[in-house]
């Protein structure tokens, strides 16, 4: 309701407005896309206009409307019904998502070694749901904790430091 009522506000049409997607009929100028974007941010809500983030966005609604929202058990695995429900193959999927992880996990890299956030807070500003889940994506990616990552770069530090 929360989008379609900025939507309206803007005097914009739509065909459609489902959790994380809204079909506009006509094509918004940029000015009427900011002001959009702005609406709807003081919401708490994000537009994205990147196709792969966007991507990502229908695997996340997918998995969570499968797991939150659907009693019935799967009648097929997981990467099919996948495949199925966004009409992309399961593999092009998985490496979208694992790259979109990577570049999230960089990002979290930079901010561990400019040691201005602690873990807590990096975890709430880069979107993870909770401190281990981000240790865990970390872990994954990197093979180390973010707290063993940050102290291998202090300790490069004071080596640099004793030259």
């Amino acid at each position: 309701m929360l989008v379609k009522s900025e939507l309206e506000k803007l005097g914009l049409h739509y065909k459609t407005v489902e959790l994380g997607e809204a079909e506009i009929i006509e094509n918004i100028s940029s000015a009427k896309w900011n002001e959009l974007n702005i609406a709807l941010k003081k919401t708490g809500i994000e537009l994205l206009d990147d196709k792969k983030a966007i991507l990502i966005e229908k695997i996340k609604i997918v998995i969570i409307e499968l797991v939150h929202y659907s009693e019935e058990l799967l009648k097929v695995n997981f990467s099919d019904y996948l495949s199925q429900k966004l009409l992309y193959d399961y593999t092009y999927l998985a490496n979208q998502f694992s790259e979109s992880q990577g570049i999230k996990i960089e990002r979290v890299k930079e901010l561990l070694v400019y040691d201005e956030l602690n873990i807590s807070e990096i975890a709430w500003k880069m979107g993870y749901s909770s401190v281990p889940h981000l240790s865990n994506q970390f872990r994954k990616i990197t093979g180390l904790s973010p707290s063993s990552f940050r102290k291998i770069k202090d300790k490069k530090m004071n080596m640099l430091e004793d030259i």
